[in-house]
C-alpha cells in the first residue's frame, strides 16, 4: 500500500523514536567502530574511512580526546535512518 506525504509526515517522528529508544539500549548514546559503519551502510571499513576523509558522511562524526576512531550521536543516525524510510514510502 502507498502512503501519502502526509502519512509519511506523521509516520517518520514515531519511526524515528523508536529507532533512538531500540539502537540507544543496545549501543547508549555513541556509536563507533562496526556499528556506526554498518548502520549508514558501509560495506567495509576502508569505505567508511573513505568516505569520511571526503566529507561524504551523511551524519555529523567527530573525535574524542585519547580514543581511536570516529563517533557519531545515536540519536542522529535514527534520525537519518528515519528521514530515508520516510523518502522510500513517498
Amino acid at each position: 500500500m502507498l502512503r501519502t506525504a502526509e502519512q509519511t509526515k506523521e509516520t517518520k517522528p514515531v519511526l524515528e523514536r523508536q529507532l533512538v529508544i531500540d539502537l540507544e539500549a543496545r549501543h547508549g548514546p555513541l556509536l563507533s567502530g562496526t556499528a556506526l559503519q554498518k548502520m549508514l551502510g558501509f560495506p567495509s571499513a576502508a569505505a567508511f574511512r573513505q568516505a569520511a576523509s571526503r566529507g561524504q558522511l551523511p551524519v555529523a562524526v567527530f573525535t574524542i580526546p585519547n580514543r581511536r576512531g570516529r563517533f557519531a550521536l545515536t540519536r542522529e543516525v535514527a534520525g537519518w535512518l528515519a528521514t530515508l524510510q520516510a523518502g522510500a514510502n513517498l
